[in-house]
Formats: structure tokens, C-alpha cells, sequence
């Protein structure tokens, strides 16, 4: 029997989560309530649509050759994938028999390491992680949890050698100093297994979605961080990494 997982939607022709054009499915539930978020309607671990591992793959299928012409595959994102993770792990698994690239984007918050959460990373041919802050009382400001099992998980991927992005959102106000880029460098420098660190700048294109929603959007007034300030924090962590980009 197909495991049936709940998702919020699915992008056949993605150019922006991971390696070449990838079929990305946004899972539903996210226990991370980040003032920046664009997908603001994933939250709900109730909402969304439920869905068969195979009939996603069936729908991933039909992309396969612009996959394969371009070097990219599938990649689960949300919302967050790692609250559905036997979904996540057949579905990988069934890529992978079909010979496409699988990428976990996740924001790491693991509340219970199990076999399962192996059993996924063993599918994973790419995880690209989420690190929003590397101050816990930060962290918690602006994403309503600690970051204390999100960086139990980067050190896990780093022990395992499992393939890694690491992904920085630049907030104005949060996350564009030197200071805090230094504290991310830090953490990281050692880990053999990133590949490279992916800088997102802060927008506000998912503001219409907490509207939409009757709620007031947290970060409203602050815009987008400048060059200048995107180029000041790759210079950082050139520091400590030599593949940096944004």
C-alpha cells in the first residue's frame, strides 16, 4: 500500500531548491513560526491535500527528462518535510529507482531522532539546510523556537558526511551583521561535508498570504537588505568557507 503523506502543493519545473530544474513538493506543517516566512498557509499540519507516494511520483515522472537534461531531480520542501518523514522517505526512495536526484530542504528541527529520520537521510542525495540564527534568544525572536535541535542536526549531518548546503536568510535587523555572519561561519568551519552556503535575501513576496489570512504580516515596513549589505555578508563567510553565493 502507497504511503499517503499531506501536502500543500507541488512545482513541476523549479529552478531555486537545489541543483538544475527539480520537481519540488511543499509539504504541509511547520512547527517554526519565522516572522519572514512566504508560505505563511503551510503552517497548519491539518491543512492541505492528502497524497500518495505514488501518485506524486507518477506526476514527477513526466518532468523526468528536463530533470535529467539539467542535472537536478526532486527536492521536498514545505512547510517542513521532516514532519512526514516516512512520506518523505518512500518518495525518495522511489526517485532514486527512477534515477532522479533527491533534495531534503529542511529547517533541521528534529523533535526525536529515530531509524526513520536515517532511513531519509539514506534516500538524500542533497540536504540543504535551514540555519536562521545562531543566537538562541535571537532565534527565538524571530522564529519561535531554539535553534538547539536544528544545530544537534547540523552536527549529525557533519558526523554522517551527508552532503550539505547551508541556507542564510539576510533579515534587516536579524541576521545582516558582521557579528552573528562570524558566529555562523564558526559553526561550520570544520564540517567537511558543505558543499556551499546559499545566501537568501529577505523579501516580502508571502506578505499577501498572512493578509489573506486575516493576520498581520511581523516584519511589515522592513524591505529587502542591499547589495552592499548581501556582498558585506559573503565577505564574512568567505572567512570560513570558500563557496559562498547569494
Amino acid at each position: 500500500m502507497s504511503t499517503t503523506g499531506r501536502i500543500h502543493s507541488f512545482e513541476s519545473c523549479g529552478t531555486v531548491d537545489g541543483p538544475g530544474i527539480r520537481f519540488i513538493v511543499f509539504m504541509q506543517g511547520c512547527l517554526m513560526r519565522c516572522m519572514y516566512c512566504h508560505n505563511r498557509d503551510t503552517w497548519d499540519t491539518h491543512d492541505g491535500k492528502e497524497i500518495t507516494v505514488d501518485e506524486i511520483i507518477n506526476e514527477a515522472k513526466s518532468y523526468r527528462h528536463f530533470m535529467k537534461a539539467s542535472g537536478g531531480g526532486v527536492t521536498c520542501s514545505g512547510g517542513e518535510a521532516m514532519l512526514q518523514p516516512e512520506f518523505v522517505r518512500d518518495f525518495f526512495r522511489a526517485a532514486q529507482a527512477e534515477g532522479m536526484h533527491t533534495c531534503l530542504d529542511t529547517n533541521g528541527y528534529i523533535r526525536k531522532h529515530t531509524e526513520v529520520i536515517d532511513e531519509v537521510l539514506d534516500a538524500t542525495d542533497l540536504v540543504m539546510l535551514d540555519l536562521k540564527h545562531m543566537n538562541d534568544e535571537v532565534h527565538q525572536q524571530l522564529i519561535g523556537v531554539s535553534n538547539r535541535r536544528t544545530l544537534d542536526f547540523a552536527r549529525y549531518l557533519a558526523k554522517i558526511g551527508q552532503t550539505t548546503w547551508i541556507r542564510y536568510v539576510i533579515v534587516p535587523g536579524y541576521t545582516d551583521d558582521e557579528a552573528s555572519a562570524h558566529l555562523l561561519g564558526d559553526f561550520i568551519k570544520d564540517m567537511k561535508n558543505i558543499e556551499k552556503i546559499e545566501l537568501l535575501p529577505y523579501h516580502k513576496l508571502g506578505a499577501h498570504k498572512w493578509e489573506a489570512l486575516g493576520l498581520e504580516y511581523p516584519l511589515e515596513g522592513v524591505e529587502p537588505p542591499s547589495k552592499e549589505t548581501m556582498n558585506k555578508i559573503v565577505a564574512v563567510l568567505e572567512q570560513y568557507h570558500s563557496n559562498v553565493k547569494y
